[in-house]
């Protein structure tokens, strides 16, 4: 039975993660995991994270996961989800600068506070928003790709997020989001896709996108 593997560095919301992929793909064998032969064996790799990019680093580092996670990810269908789609950049500003494992180019900033929306007209008081960015937040796809099948553009997801991802190539960009300003909330390269968004805690059109990573065989 083909599997996926979702990568366990104890750093991760999996529970809900990996219930939700066995809600929509009952036909894979989903494993939460730190043993990096069986992430290596797997067919597909969830890659998510919450927390401090820095502890995440260490961790991959001291589970021995930061290189197998650099090798699943370049060769069959790779999803990163949250801090897991900024720990593929090269660096982050957080903590004065902190290495990221440089899968994808680019760095992930900090919101800026005070972060004032700039779709205000000046005639009118600016609303002052909080972070760390929270809650539901449309999402608008800038690629054809199947991951967005059956999935609205426009479409709202879950986030929970104080940094964000600048991508090093604007083609490399799957969705864009606007909270103050539009960053990207979704990065893709070959067989990797990552959100900065939680699909596990975003519904329908979650659920949706996590079934369409089940079903995807690693073609953009």
């Amino acid at each position: 039975m083909p599997s996926i593997a979702v990568v366990d560095y104890g750093m991760g919301n999996l529970r809900s993660v990996s219930k939700a992929l066995e809600h929509v793909a009952p036909e894979l064998t989903v494993e939460v995991t730190d043993q990096p032969e069986t992430i290596r064996s797997a067919d597909k790799v969830v890659f998510p994270g919450v927390g401090a990019m820095r502890d995440c680093m260490a961790e991959l580092q001291q589970r021995g996961l930061a290189e197998v996670v650099c090798e699943v990810a370049t060769d069959r269908p790779f999803f990163g989800i949250c801090l897991g789609m900024q720990l593929l950049l090269e660096q982050s500003e957080e903590n004065g600068g902190t290495r990221g494992l440089a899968i994808l180019p680019g760095a992930v900033q900090q919101f800026p506070d005070p972060l004032y929306d700039q779709h205000d007209r000046e005639a009118t008081p600016r609303e002052r928003l909080k972070i760390p960015h929270m809650g539901w937040n449309q999402v608008e796809q800038q690629v054809d790709h199947p991951m967005w099948h059956k999935i609205e553009n426009g479409s709202r997801f879950y986030f929970v997020h104080s940094f964000y991802a600048v991508p090093g190539r604007e083609n490399e960009t799957a969705a864009t989001s606007h909270y103050g300003f539009e960053f990207a909330s979704a990065l893709y390269q070959k067989s990797l896709f990552a959100t900065q968004f939680h699909p596990e805690k975003s519904q329908h059109a979650g659920l949706q996108l996590l079934k369409n990573f089940a079903q995807w065989n690693g073609q953009p």
